[in-house]
């Protein structure tokens, strides 16, 4: 409990999140959204020509093949598996099953998540379209074809609960490197799923300042940019005051004399050692808090529709 408690802290001392860096852009190209479907639908993006390609995407999906342009029929089954208009996308559906099943989402590739979902509840896999074997799992998990996915307003600083994913060790990183991590805990709003555990996240360092002599300790300054909801969708994400305050309060728990030690200053963390700085180190699985930037729109699952 020290331990992890201490790890809090220094999070909470040594990590700086900007509020800058907004939620990557879709692709715009044919090539570059092909790419991004195929990975998320399969794992890799797949060989072979363009329309060969589309047309195995719309046969898995749909079952049959769309009119139209390349770039349409690509936009077609884009907006079908991430965009949350007036229903909620494909993903977010399958995230929906998978969290009623396994109360965690995971980030295998959607085939296999669906043809593992089956499995669990049905003993074996069905045939169909990626849309026809959805409706059949919400049918089973929660009884009925409709998936209860409501819009939800997240308020912004809505504290949401995270594990890193991506060690940080100033000796290693520099800035631009990626830092990943996961929500570690579901979040609901209104009685409603918005976000769920194993969703993932992904930061940026912005700048690593190396622990120097005379106690000048190391600093790691990341941006927590986005955290995916259970929709789907890349909600900004920063370290602020009301999340920091709450990485206090738990480590409070583990004696105030700990707390304070940190907290009133970096130079206080390794005590008698004023001659070299200390060293940013924590390791993958650390829990912290961040926070929601904005009001934002999300579906959410309904809470008395669960198992």
């Amino acid at each position: 409990m020290f331990r992890k408690c201490m790890s809090l802290l220094l999070t909470a001392v040594l990590f700086v999140s900007s509020m800058t860096m907004a939620a990557a852009a879709a692709p715009d190209t044919v090539q570059g959204k092909l790419s991004m479907i195929e990975k998320d639908t399969y794992g890799t993006e797949q060989t072979g020509a363009v329309l060969e390609r589309i047309n195995k995407l719309e046969t898995d999906y749909n079952g049959s093949h769309m009119a139209g342009s390349m770039m349409a029929r690509v936009d077609a089954i884009y907006d079908q598996l991430y965009s949350n208009g007036a229903a909620p996308s494909l993903l977010a559906q399958v995230n929906a099953v998978e969290w009623n099943i396994y109360r965690e989402v995971s980030m295998t590739p959607v085939d296999q998540r669906i043809a593992n979902l089956e499995l669990e509840i049905a003993g074996k896999t069905e045939k169909g379209s990626f849309v026809q074997r959805i409706t059949g799992l919400s049918e089973l998990s929660f009884g009925n074809a409709s998936i209860p996915m409501v819009q939800t307003m997240v308020p912004a600083n809505t504290l949401v609960k995270i594990a890193l994913v991506t060690p940080v060790n100033a000796k290693n990183l520099k800035a631009g490197d990626t830092i990943r991590y996961k929500v570690a805990a579901d979040v609901f709003v209104d009685g409603n799923l918005v976000f769920a555990k194993g969703e993932p996240g992904v930061g940026t360092v912005q700048k690593v300042t190396q622990a120097k002599n005379f106690g000048r300790n190391a600093e790691v300054e990341i941006d927590f940019a986005t955290t995916k909801a259970i929709d789907g969708t890349d909600v900004e994400t920063f370290l602020g005051e009301e999340s920091k305050q709450e990485m206090k309060n738990m480590a409070m728990a583990a004696g105030a004399s700990v707390a304070g030690m940190v907290l009133l200053g970096p130079i206080g963390i390794v005590a008698g050692a004023f001659v070299k700085g200390k060293n940013v180190d924590v390791p993958e699985g650390t829990e912290m808090f961040i926070q929601t930037k904005a009001d934002t729109a999300l579906y959410g699952v309904q809470s008395g529709a669960m198992k």
